[in-house]
């Protein structure tokens, strides 16, 4: 179980974002609520178009929704000019897919490193960290290979860490180990996890595997445009 302190970091309230399909309106989220407490999990479940990406786009303010609000640690942060929100997005949000997205020119070390460029926390404290969380992914050995030079469960792990390095309240992820054999996949979700609740960064997951689902504070699934508690 996680220790949480109870300070709410996503709230989400009547959250709507339609998308077009052959001519016509689709609402894919339809009046959608959910909160999330700092050092807690939730996975969210659903069938393939249900809009679980789309609602994790709107949590992490890449994509606005049409109607309703989002608050981040209580703030609205689409209030907020480009610049502001970029800035927020880079010092309060983690975000992993299920594609690494690993610069292939640069190191792991490198990787990781790249949030921090446009962060207050630079050079050999920024770089302090960056060894530490990969030490903390078990790939400290690693900090120099590049990413050719890894499997893929490592590039995952390197993409946590780069998440991470920040120190992010809110930590996205997106099928984070779907592209990874179930040997790996599990090694990576323990990792993150393991990880997650140790910074105490609240926690939203979409994934459709419902053994790795079970490991998180809350399960809720979305369908039909409506996210739901799952018994």
């Amino acid at each position: 179980m996680t220790t949480q302190n109870h300070e709410e970091c996503v709230r989400a309230e009547s959250i709507r974002r339609t998308v077009q399909i052959g001519g016509a309106t689709v609402n894919i989220l339809e009046s959608v609520d959910l909160t999330v407490n700092a050092g807690e999990s939730l996975a969210v479940m659903g069938p393939s178009g249900s809009g679980k990406s789309t609602l994790l786009h709107v949590l992490g303010t890449l994509t606005s929704p049409e109607s309703g609000q989002v608050w981040l640690q209580g703030i609205d942060p689409y209030t907020m000019r480009r610049e502001e929100l970029a800035a927020f997005r880079n010092d309060r949000i983690g975000f992993i897919f299920q594609e690494h997205y690993l610069m292939p020119q640069c190191s792991a070390l490198e990787n990781v490193l790249v949030p921090s460029l446009v962060h207050k926390d630079r050079g050999e404290r920024a770089e302090a960290r960056a060894r530490e969380l990969l030490e903390e992914v078990g790939l400290g050995d690693r900090q120099n290979s590049m990413p050719s030079e890894l499997s893929g469960g490592e590039r995952q792990r390197v993409a946590i860490a780069r998440a991470l390095v920040n120190r992010p309240a809110i930590l996205l992820c997106d099928e984070p180990t779907g592209n990874l054999d179930r040997h790996t996949g599990e090694m990576v979700g323990t990792c993150f996890l393991n990880l997650s609740r140790r910074e105490g960064v609240a926690l939203v997951v979409v994934t459709h595997d419902p053994e790795f689902a079970r490991r998180f504070d809350r399960v809720r699934e979305l369908r039909d445009g409506q996210l739901t508690d799952m018994t």
